[in-house]
């Protein structure tokens, strides 16, 4: 390569595998995103490690599983051994910089994320549109841009640290419904087209971290009025499918987040219809402001030498199988998130790749486009050959593992998910001490693909399932953290 290129990641949060018009949605508005799907790859099956966000992102920024990175649930930090493929970047050269939600580290009530050794030169945090934290610099933004605004969603109570966040008085402006000019994901963009044009000798690395289409539901509402709701198809379900299903199923359709959250069955058919309506409508709006920051990209003369990566932490269950938001249900719905990679000087366009992949690759992918090679601990695999057109001999499987994610139960769910070529297998783990697992779930995904039908108690699948579990096995196996060189044999 005769340059090193930039690399511009954009990531939302919560968006579902299925939920762009290239990925199978055509009553979604993203013109700006099939368009960036059409000028490089598009992966059909990209898995994340985890279905809640810290442990996910954990993974993405160190290239590890879960259980090897120590981030295995929601509210705790990433340990200060864990290595970030962005302080590499830095450290070759790259000038680095973060903006909107990272969420590495516990940030609830008043507090700050605290900052890792990341190697990035500009560092905007802000864990979501109505996180008060101190340090918020979206809403320094909102205050200096919009100060009417800002002060009708946050006025000043005297509200303090000591103040528990969930209790501070709020008015009636949701903050989901605020002007365009005064939405987080604008200011994302915004933010992200200044770092663009910044004078710079050397390559940029830019992580732009949308919050949406994240809940609680809702969009500006000239975004809201492009979205047909008769259009989009009702959530996928069928008569007595919480039957079929590991009980704690029926607990989660019941009340999300292990019962801390309204669940599925606490709105009417109409209500759920709106949800899924705002949530389209929100990728709307990240559609447009993706629009704009690939116009300053290419205004600035950088598009072509430019590897931009868009994809999400996690999905949304969205009404699905009865139930709403996230959680140990290892659905598609939850663990596969759009992927699409654009290089125009390195990639060819229009390449459409099934072979599923996982979050972890991303690391490695980014570490080669940039000459830094696989980067310290990665155990993931690029992805530029089979993004270059090339014959690659890929795993084809995914793993998924949930380990509690912050909210309790009794006992802690903890479950794993294996998708190997078109069968999935789900184990909800029990104790040890059971000589059993707790229960599970098998799909035939070519048959199968909303994971509708449970087939793992029925006896002509029995052969299918223990092969599963086989494979399970295997995968945790590969999965184990082996990156620490052997120095002597013996």
């Amino acid at each position: 390569m005769t340059a090193r290129p930039n690399i511009l990641f954009i990531c939302t949060d919560q968006q579902r595998g299925d939920s762009l018009g290239c990925t199978g949605a055509p009553w979604a508005v993203t013109p700006n995103l099939d368009r960036l799907a059409m000028r490089g790859t598009l992966f059909e099956n990209c898995y994340v490690q985890n279905p809640v966000c810290s442990p996910s992102r954990a993974s993405l920024f160190t290239g590890k599983y879960p259980s090897n990175h120590g981030l295995y649930a929601n509210g705790v930090p990433l340990p200060d051994d864990q290595h970030m493929f962005t302080r590499t970047l830095a450290d070759a050269g790259y000038d680095c910089g973060m903006i909107g939600k990272q969420h590495l580290a516990p940030c609830d009530t008043w507090r700050t994320e605290p900052r890792r050794d990341d190697g990035y030169r500009v560092f905007e945090w802000a864990h979501g549109p109505n996180h008060r934290a101190l340090e918020n610099d979206f809403h320094r933004w909102l205050r200096k841009t919009q100060p009417d605004i800002y002060q009708s969603i946050f006025p000043d109570t005297g509200a303090n640290e000591n103040t528990e966040y969930s209790n501070r008085a709020r008015t009636g402006t949701p903050i989901d419904h605020v002007p365009y000019e005064a939405h987080y994901s604008h200011w994302v963009a915004e933010r992200a087209i200044d770092f663009i044009g910044t004078d710079r000798s050397e390559p940029f690395f830019l992580m732009a971290n949308f919050f949406d289409p994240h809940h609680s539901f809702g969009a500006p509402q000239e975004f809201r009025d492009m979205i047909n709701a008769d259009a989009i198809p009702a959530p996928i379900t069928k008569p007595g499918e919480l039957d079929e299903k590991p009980k704690d199923h029926r607990a989660i359709s019941e009340k999300s987040y292990s019962g801390t959250a309204p669940g599925f069955q606490d709105y009417t058919r109409a209500e759920i219809k709106e949800i899924r309506a705002q949530y389209w409508a929100m990728i709307a709006l990240i559609d447009y402001e993706v629009g704009r920051i690939l116009d300053a990209l290419e205004k600035a003369g950088g598009l072509k030498n430019t590897l931009v990566i868009f994809s999400s932490d996690h999905g949304e269950m969205l009404g699905n199988h009865q139930q709403l938001l996230k959680g140990p249900q290892l659905y598609d719905d939850l663990c596969r998130v759009p992927l699409i990679a654009c290089w125009p000087r390195e990639i060819p366009a229009g390449q459409r790749v099934s072979n599923p992949v996982q979050w972890i690759d991303l690391s490695a992918t980014i570490l080669e486009a940039s000459g830094c090679g696989l980067g310290r601990g990665v155990q993931g695999k690029s992805l530029l050959r089979m993004m270059r057109g090339k014959d690659v001999v890929f795993r084809p499987w995914a793993l998924c593992e949930y380990r509690y994610s912050g909210f309790p139960t009794d006992p802690l769910i903890m479950t794993t998910m294996l998708r190997h070529e078109t069968w999935k297998l789900i184990v909800w783990h029990g104790a040890p001490a059971c000589g059993n697992t707790r229960d599970g779930e098998l799909y035939d995904l070519a048959q199968d693909p909303g994971e509708l039908h449970n087939l793992y108690h029925m006896p002509e699948h029995a052969k299918q399932r223990r092969r599963m579990k086989r494979l399970m096995l295997d995968a945790m196996a590969e999965a184990e953290d082996r990156t620490h060189p052997q120095s002597r044999p013996w």
